[in-house]
């Protein structure tokens, strides 16, 4: 059909998409009598030209739309589809859907709503009502928050164990990747698993923390196993070990931050051959050394990667021997983290003269006051403070723009690269929904209903790192996060009219069109 130039109908809005396209929605007012208030639906009428007036229907799509608008009776009602369409598409290539069928046959639907819900908004699942009512799910019903507690009791231990061996199994992988993940607040009353400590926002809470398994080939979340507290030291890893039934005795590769860093704790991954991948501070002797050893040829244009549309760094590995065993520690710098820790660091050198200055003096600061100033008191002069400046051209020299990784698997400095930086990645959607989310401190008063909770959350995962991974592959897509995908998706709609009429999908813009041909994603009528 032809676009037709009219004037703006009244009982019309105009919604703005982030691409800049416009389109028009009628709305239909009427009152709801269960509800006993005012609603309205709104329905697209197509893509609009606010200065020409132009509206652009698809021929088939406007003539259902007119078919019905002049039928008497006829109804209709809209939700929101293009989200439905990629986690309905992931979850099912991924046989995320099947495991949760075969293991939850009675609660199938409702469950994998509810992880559609996460994966696409994130929100408390207190919010998840007025979401099932506006968008396409499995369910297809409005997911009481009745409902929600419902299925949050029904989920045993045993269910769990069964859906995780499944998983384990279904993915397959020679070698897996064991990541600590960072503490999560919980009000429950009592759980075996809980013990005091500081979250991200330093308040004292009961935590629980998590070691989560990432499958080396698929790059999906295998398994998880709740820890009383973070790994610190080499026997929490065996018990992780231990307690893990692998199938297939895949491998295990530990994935360490620098809280696990340690001389003995090295020696005892050693001592237990665990394979593991553990950043290191450059602050100590032996790292600096390194460094130092590597400095001239790190900057040489053959170690130069693109490793992001944002990001650059030097990369080189160097071969290491600690207490006889072979290792490797891959050196990484940035001239872009170089100004930015050096703009860090000299603040800090400046809050800290200060505090010496005033004599507001804090424990946590006492070594950093030890090695960069030089203060002295004299009964003529008084109290001198000076910075130390050879301490600083040494931090500038060394540390500046630098980070290490050590590692016993023998493998590029980029593919090392990556694997650490997937805990960033696990940490990072973990971190975003303690920011204001129900699992800042899981609002749950049951050990049962929490550890419902948190496997909900794994399986919401591996829906978005499947989403993320294939992202990860396109150029467009590549810098957008999976809740922006999701976004952008929001204004596929589906329309559905009473009787005979069927349903329509609303007019998708250039961004969603893109996104379409990435995922072969059909927007069918």
């Amino acid at each position: 059909m032809a676009s037709a130039i009219i004037p703006r109908p009244k009982n019309t809005v105009i919604h703005r998409k982030p691409c800049g396209a416009a389109y028009l929605y009628s709305v239909e007012s009427y009152w709801d009598k269960e509800k006993k208030a005012p609603r309205n639906r709104q329905i697209c009428l197509g893509r609009y030209n606010e200065e020409t007036g132009e509206l652009t229907p698809s021929a088939r799509k406007a003539r259902t739309a007119l078919r019905a608008a002049a039928a008497p009776g006829v109804t209709a009602s809209s939700k929101v589809y293009g989200p439905y369409l990629l986690m309905e598409k992931f979850a099912r290539e991924t046989g995320l859907a099947s495991a949760i069928k075969k293991v939850f046959p009675d609660i199938d639907e409702v469950l994998l709503s509810l992880v559609f819900f996460i994966t696409q908004k994130g929100l408390p699942l207190s919010r998840c009502t007025g979401w099932s009512q506006s968008n396409k799910h499995p369910f297809d019903q409005s997911v009481s928050s009745e409902l929600v507690s419902k299925i949050l009791s029904r989920i045993t231990e045993s269910d769990r164990q069964h859906f995780l061996s499944l998983w384990l199994k279904h993915l397959s992988e020679k070698e897996l990747l064991c990541y600590d993940i960072p503490a999560v607040s919980s009000y429950a009353a009592s759980s075996e698993y809980l013990y005091r400590g500081y979250d991200h926002s330093q308040e004292k809470h009961p935590q629980i923390n998590l070691a989560m398994l990432l499958g080396q080939g698929s790059g999906l979340p295998a398994c998880y196993r709740r820890m009383p507290g973070t790994i610190s030291d080499a026997g929490a890893l065996g018990t992780i070990a231990d307690a893990l039934d692998l199938p297939g005795k895949s491998r295990l590769c530990f994935v360490l931050d620098r809280g696990f860093y340690s001389e003995a704790n090295i020696d005892a991954l050693f001592a237990k051959r665990y394979r593991f991948v553990l950043s290191v501070p450059v602050e100590r002797i032996w790292v600096r050394n390194i460094i130092d050893q590597n400095k001239d040829r790190i900057l040489l244009a053959d170690n130069y990667h693109k490793t992001g549309e944002n990001e650059s760094l030097y990369m080189v590995s160097h071969r290491h021997q600690w207490k006889g065993h072979r290792c490797y520690v891959h050196v990484y710098y940035s001239d872009k983290k170089a100004v930015e820790d050096m703009a860090s660091f000299m603040d800090r050198l400046h809050d800290c003269k200060k505090e010496l200055e005033t004599g507001n003096r804090k424990e946590k600061n006492e070594e950093f006051y030890s090695r960069y100033f030089i203060v002295r008191q004299t009964p003529k002069r008084g109290l001198s403070v000076k910075y130390n400046n050879d301490e600083i051209e040494k931090y500038r020299n060394h540390f500046a723009g630098f980070f290490c990784v050590m590692t016993n698997i023998n493998a590029a400095s980029h593919e090392v690269l990556e694997i650490h930086r997937k805990k960033d990645a696990i940490e990072k959607y973990f971190d975003d929904l303690e920011n204001g989310l129900d699992m800042k401190r899981i609002r749950v008063h049951s050990s049962r209903v929490m550890e419902s909770r948190l496997f909900i959350q794994f399986l919401a995962l591996i829906l978005t790192g499947a989403i993320g991974n294939e992202a990860g592959k396109s150029e467009k897509l590549r810098n957008m996060s999976v809740r922006e995908i999701m976004e952008a998706l929001e204004s596929v709609v589906q329309i559905t009219y009473s009787g005979r009429y069927g349903r329509i999908i609303s007019e998708a813009g250039p961004l969603q069109r893109s996104i379409a041909e990435i995922f072969s994603l059909e927007f069918k009528t």
